[in-house]
């Protein structure tokens, strides 16, 4: 299986490793920046650069593409690629909203093309043992979940493409996507029914929340992104999913997390980040909480592996092993419409002030 890369940013690293894992050859690297094309082609021994993707897809003999640039250009690249008969494993977001995700599916199914996304806490291994569990029917009914993301100093840079929506799609939201994505997984990916909510600008121009990761500052760069959203979802079948994200938020740490509250057990899955970036001081945990029928406490630690890489290699791999017939996909086109539609309403609610209907 002959695999290029679409773009040469920080997350390629991740996608190389996957793809060669699954049984990949990665042929070029192609980059708008030429540079940073050479540069990623001399890290990791890929054989051939290009500044064009059509130049690339026209003169390598390609079966796959990863998309790895920013959100606005994930769709045209994508649908570019499927329309050339390229399986397609793209970064999340899906695009910037559920209309071009969904052209993004109808795309591949036409023509008959694996779409993949990038929903990498899936295949972390406390994100898998948890769901095991909860197919099993020992949860019961999930009844509500929450999903949150809160950085202390976590603001991309400024003027880059992360704080310019129209390029981005938003912001601390859409890196929630993670989040909501996995809530939503373990509890068998309900459609969404109702959305309320509020996004904040506070401190998205406050320079000391800048963080250590994303873009250089910009003079008079755009920034017209939120800095912290909260919602609210009801869900069909009547469960309900709580948002919380941040990238400005004066908390101890950053921390990523996904609760859930079932008839029978709860469960929640955490990553606290390491301080200032540094991955070696970062923290992962899972549990499980009940209680006995003389109403004893009952906490059991799920698993203590540790995926320092958060499930990027893993999920590469699947989309290359899924490609080549040897395992089920992690997620599916269809899901990633849905998710879409959620965060979509989230963000026409707070624009609105008012209940949306997903």
């Amino acid at each position: 299986m002959r695999i290029a890369l679409l773009g040469a940013g920080g997350m390629a690293r991740y996608h190389i490793e996957g793809f060669r894992e699954g049984g990949a050859d990665v042929v070029a690297v192609c980059d708008v920046n030429p540079d940073a094309a050479e540069k990623c082609a001399s890290d990791f021994s890929i054989p051939a650069v290009y500044s064009s993707a059509d130049e690339m897809i026209a003169a390598e003999k390609l079966d796959a593409v990863s998309v790895i640039v920013p959100n606005a250009f994930h769709a045209p690249l994508a649908l570019k690629a499927l329309k050339n008969s390229l399986h397609v494993y793209c970064e999340k977001p899906p695009a910037l909203n559920a209309r071009e995700t969904m052209a993004m599916a109808k795309a591949a199914e036409r023509a008959k093309k694996r779409l993949m996304f990038g929903f990498c806490n899936r295949a972390r291994p406390e994100a898998a043992a948890l769901r095991k569990e909860i197919r099993s029917g020992r949860f019961g009914k999930i009844d509500s979940a929450q999903a949150m993301w809160i950085r202390r100093t976590g603001i991309p840079g400024y003027g880059g493409w992360f704080t310019t929506k129209a390029v981005s799609g938003g912001g601390p939201l859409i890196d929630l996507l993670h989040g909501v994505d996995l809530a939503l997984w373990f509890m068998g990916y309900p459609k969404g029914e109702y959305a309320l909510a509020r996004t904040f600008d506070t401190l998205v121009r406050d320079k000391k929340f800048r963080g250590p990761w994303g873009m250089p500052t910009f003079k008079d760069g755009t920034c017209d992104v939120e800095s912290a959203a909260h919602a609210f979802v009801t869900l069909e079948g009547g469960a309900c999913l709580s948002l919380r994200c941040s990238w400005a938020e004066m908390v101890e740490r950053e921390m990523m997390s996904v609760s859930l509250q079932g008839a029978k057990e709860g469960a929640d899955i955490t990553r606290k980040f390491g301080v200032d970036g540094d991955d070696a001081t970062a923290e992962d945990s899972c549990g499980l909480y009940s209680m006995s029928s003389s109403g004893k406490r009952i906490d059991k630690p799920l698993t203590d592996k540790r995926d320092e890489k958060m499930g990027r290699v893993r999920c590469a791999a699947n989309f290359v092993r899924t490609v080549l017939g040897k395992e089920e996909p992690l997620s599916t086109p269809e899901e990633a419409v849905e998710l879409m539609k959620i965060i979509d309403a989230v963000y026409k609610s707070a624009r609105t002030g008012a209940p949306v209907k997903i």
